[in-house]
């Protein structure tokens, strides 16, 4: 199964001024398979510790911070010889919140090694008080799989090779195979091991009892890691995400949580909880389309979306006799599914930043703001194939940004500053602004 962060892991590994590698990422989409395949696929050898699993390895942290000494305990734990030519991985470390520390050390004082650390409440243990390496370490977050990663794993390879060339003479050929395997992807997700399971079996009973398990899961850990003073609000945000995405205005509204005077100072923790445990994007409204979009960004005003599209389509229940009916699927909830998909693929980019608009009268939202490099591309999300944008064009009227983007079932098609981009072509955003 390819994964795109390997080109990320593989520039990383070539750098000069290398450091170690923090992966951030919610539970369960990937970041110890990934590790380990970099180690196997890219080095001679690799020694790998999980430090939930190994109690000795976190006393050998407690008692000591000095690289030659951890190098020495990790070679008699692991019967390995440790070089610099090696791999060292380090899995879920929020654990060992020494070891997050002692990245420092390794940074300064062995700076030729290989180090890779990854946890899944790695964010959660920064923001409780873990001592972090600030400016000792490079990072990357790993997201479920995109839908060309899918494509990838199901054996369309060529069809994400014209949608990365963009060759739109074939894209246009393939337009309806393209949105029948985006129609699946909507219900699959991208969480790897359903997507495993469905590349394997092609049964959506399964994927579906898959996709109620890894929920289940995050559950438990909200019982097992979320501090009890913000337990029942970060499980009634959690619930209520879909309801709150159901809305024809997909602002978040608190009363939707909990209808007795809820307040955002209440539920601020438990966002940042659920944020930093990779569970939940937050979309933030813009004042104005200025760089940088974040110094612009409203604190109380903003959406919140899932991880991933397949989970999402478990949590709310939607049956899988929708993909038999046309595009019903991306219409659904009000175009909830499709607007969670489009954040979806823009988050999993790393140099770009999101955020919505809307005008002060609330008569005019454009869906999704998204920063790309020194560019700000206004973004216009139509779950079918009415290419009606009102909202857009008030936009477009009021800013003249470069670049507007529609983003719907049609194909793909460039008018003056406007371009229809095709939901499957998504990942491929910034080459089509950007193309000669």
């Amino acid at each position: 199964m390819r994964r795109l962060i390997l080109q990320q892991l593989l520039k990383w590994k070539q750098r000069e001024n290398r450091k170690p590698l923090l992966i951030y990422g919610a539970r369960q989409v990937g970041k110890s398979w990934i590790m380990e395949e970099f180690g196997k696929t890219q080095f001679p050898d690799f020694v790998y510790v999980n430090f939930e699993r190994n109690d000795r390895i976190c006393d050998l942290f407690e008692k000591t911070l000095e690289p030659s000494v951890l190098l020495q305990g990790l070679e008699i734990e692991t019967h390995k010889k440790i070089s610099p030519d090696m791999l060292v991985i380090f899995d879920e470390i929020q654990a060992c919140p020494k070891a997050i520390t002692a990245l420092k050390y390794f940074c300064e004082d062995c700076p030729n090694y290989h180090i890779v650390a990854a946890g899944s409440l790695l964010g959660v243990a920064i923001h409780q008080g873990v001592s972090f390496p600030v400016g000792k370490v490079d990072a990357v977050h790993m997201h479920p799989m995109s839908f060309l990663e899918f494509l990838e794993a199901i054996g369309e390879s060529k069809l994400c090779e014209i949608i990365n060339n963009l060759q739109f003479d074939l894209i246009d050929l393939f337009h309806e195979k393209l949105t029948d395997y985006l129609r699946t992807y909507f219900y699959v997700g991208g969480m790897p091991e359903v997507v495993a399971s469905y590349v394997n079996d092609r049964d959506f009973q399964k994927v579906r009892q898959l996709q109620k398990r890894i929920l289940s899961d995050y559950k438990s850990d909200f019982s097992h890691h979320i501090p009890n003073e913000i337990l029942d609000k970060a499980s009634k945000l959690w619930e209520s995400i879909p309801v709150q995405l159901a809305k024809e205005n997909k602002k978040f509204v608190y009363k939707e949580v909990d209808s007795r005077n809820a307040r955002s100072k209440d539920y601020d923790p438990a966002i940042q909880w659920l944020k930093d445990s990779g569970l939940i994007h937050q979309v933030k409204r813009i004042k104005k389309p200025a760089l940088p979009i974040s110094g612009y960004k409203e604190e109380n005003i903003f959406k919140l979306f899932m991880l991933d599209v397949g989970l999402l389509s478990a949590k709310t229940g939607l049956d899988v006799r929708v993909l038999l009916e046309g595009s019903r699927i991306f219409t659904e909830f009000k175009g909830a599914m499709t607007e969670q998909f489009v954040l979806q693929e823009l988050s999993a980019k790393e140099d770009i930043e999101v955020g919505d608009w809307a005008n002060n009268k609330g008569d005019a939202e454009v869906d999704f703001v998204a920063q790309i490099g020194s560019m700000i591309v206004p973004i216009e999300v139509k779950a079918g194939v009415n290419l009606q944008a009102k909202s857009l064009a008030f936009y477009n009227e009021k800013f003249k940004p470069e670049f507007c983007v529609r983003a719907s079932l049609a194909n793909y098609k460039q008018t003056d500053n406007l371009h229809d981009l095709p939901l499957y072509m998504l990942e491929s955003l910034e080459n089509v602004l950007l193309r000669e």
